[in-house]
């Protein structure tokens, strides 16, 4: 069957379609340089200069269809339609100067009404395998019928931006446009800038249906009766919590709440693997064979054995599979509405409870401020943990306004009558430095508790600080850690630290006042 982009303008005659991982194995390994097989048969593939998401390049196209709907600012940079269509021009010159491309047209979105066709015009084969892996892979019968795409992503990575074209910053530019369904990408060869394009779409287009699109892994009970979606910034514990072998994995990163419950926009996991163990990460560590990529590691030159512990490259180490490799994955990725909801942060100054019974307004408070506390550098002296905070615990990803999203997670969860939790998976007894980390076994212990319902009629106490609902307590759990003032032995370096995050909480909800209601205002910190 031919196949042909000339709609696009592309009139390259080698084009491979849907080309199966074999062939994207072959091709990578003639064609890409340092491109390699692992001892466990992934392929070893580089994004080159770029390891990791370039926010600052990001761009959406201010279109009249689109302007009034779009939170315009860091995370939503204008570009006027003009330096667009000079960009996708400058795109489409460079695939064409290629001796083959690679197509890959998959489904973004496990429910089929509300399923998104995406097609990807790449010319890495490293790049095609991504995609195979992260979209949702159609049949033969599907394929044939695919048709015209929704969205269409041209993946030019490996020429550069012209820095005097208007609104560019440097030679990367990845821009969006909603009006010609298209996303181009510039000057950085770095795979996560498709996948996390198809979920800026989707953050557009699903809350206009009515749907939440959601930054979020996503469980259910062995018998599908029960679901829970756990949201989290890096280094919280989404994936490693979702992992769980007493429930069903859904997915790992993108989830969407529509009236029918929720789904998986994706077809597979794209997961750190820095420190990746065995022991600790089974279901990852196995699912990294044939047809994962494993996206700028180290191995050894004999052997082939990753080193997931170097770092020399860049510490954003990934690998990319497909959900079909875990052995709990719940196919087709879909579940009812969920019974919890479990915000995830790693609060590195020690000052909030490891659980936390939310109301609907904290839910809105908390899901708006997405806080987290990475711990500070390595430089000398530096141990003060650093504050972070992305709303709705997806802040580069949002399309809408935060507050939209805040809205609808707080009608989904008075409708469906769920349960949200504020989960610390971070520091107790003292800040980062002087504190210890909260045993994985306890915040398992705490996850087991919100599942079988242990928690939910469990007596509270207010958090004198942070008007939070904490249980007295939890099997398993030691006591004297669920209230934070407790654990700490000097309890004035406590109340000094609690007011330094109370505070930082209020500075940085004061950007949402004008949107939030009287209500979610008043459900911050007391102090």
């Amino acid at each position: 069957m031919t196949f042909s982009l000339d709609k696009q303008g592309i009139s390259v005659a080698e084009i491979h379609r849907n080309a199966s991982p074999a062939f994207l194995y072959e091709a990578a390994l003639r064609f890409e340089k340092g491109s390699t097989i692992s001892s466990t048969g992934a392929l070893i593939a580089y994004s080159g200069k770029k390891t990791g998401r370039s926010p600052t390049d990001k761009r959406v196209v201010d279109e009249p269809e689109v302007r009034d709907n779009i939170w315009w600012g860091n995370v939503n940079i204008k570009l006027d339609t003009q330096s667009f269509v000079i960009n996708r021009e400058r795109a489409i010159d460079y695939l064409n100067t290629r001796d083959r491309l690679y197509v890959v047209d998959g489904y973004a979105g496990w429910d089929p009404k509300h399923q998104l066709k995406i097609r990807v015009v790449c010319a890495r084969a490293y790049h095609a395998l991504f995609m195979h892996n992260m979209l949702i892979r159609p049949t033969q019968e599907q394929l044939a019928a695919f048709g015209e795409p929704d969205y269409v992503i041209f993946n030019a990575g490996g020429f550069p931006a012209n820095r005097h074209t208007a609104g560019m910053t440097s030679t990367t530019s990845v821009d969006l446009s909603f009006a010609r369904r298209e996303f181009v990408i510039l000057g950085t060869e770095y795979a996560g800038e498709m996948k996390k394009g198809v979920f800026t779409i989707m953050n557009y287009l699903m809350p206009n249906q009515g749907v939440l699109s959601m930054h979020c892994s996503a469980t259910a009970s062995r018998d599908g009766s029960d679901t829970s979606i756990l949201f989290g910034l890096s280094g919280t514990g989404k994936t490693t919590l979702s992992a769980d072998p007493k429930r069903l994995l859904i997915g790992d990163d993108e989830h969407c709440w529509t009236d029918d419950g929720i789904f998986n926009i994706e077809g597979g996991c794209y997961a750190k693997v820095i420190k990746l163990s065995k022991e600790q990460e089974p279901d990852i560590w196995n699912s990294l064979q044939f047809g994962a990529v494993l996206e700028n590691v180290t191995y050894e030159q004999t052997s082939h054995l990753v080193d997931y512990d170097n770092t020399s490259i860049t510490e954003n180490t990934r690998g990319s599979y497909i959900l079909d490799t875990i052995p709990n994955a719940k196919l087709p990725a879909v579940g009812g509405h969920p019974k919890n909801v479990i915000f995830l942060t790693a609060d590195a100054f020690g000052v909030l409870p490891p659980v936390s019974k939310l109301t609907p307004a904290q839910a809105m408070y908390h899901y708006i401020s997405g806080y987290t506390a990475k711990v500070a550098g390595t430089e000398v002296g530096v141990k003060d943990p650093e504050p972070t905070f992305s709303p709705c615990f997806g802040g580069p990803f949002l399309v809408w306004h935060p507050t939209k999203y805040a809205e609808m997670l707080a009608e989904k969860l008075r409708k469906h009558g769920a349960q949200t939790w504020l989960v610390n998976t971070g520091w107790s007894g003292g800040a980062y430095g002087t504190g210890s980390r909260i045993k994985l076994k306890y915040t398992r212990a705490i996850i087991d508790a919100i599942h079988n319902g242990t928690l939910a009629n469990a007596a509270t106490a207010e958090d004198p600080v942070f008007g939070l609902a904490v249980p007295t307590s939890c099997p398993e759990v030691p006591v004297e850690i669920l209230q934070p003032r407790n654990a700490w032995g000097d309890k004035a370096a406590y109340d000094e630290k609690a007011k330094k995050v109370a505070t930082l909480f209020r500075e940085n909800f004061k950007k949402y006042e004008g949107q939030a209601s009287a209500e979610v205002r008043g459900a911050g910190p007391k102090l």
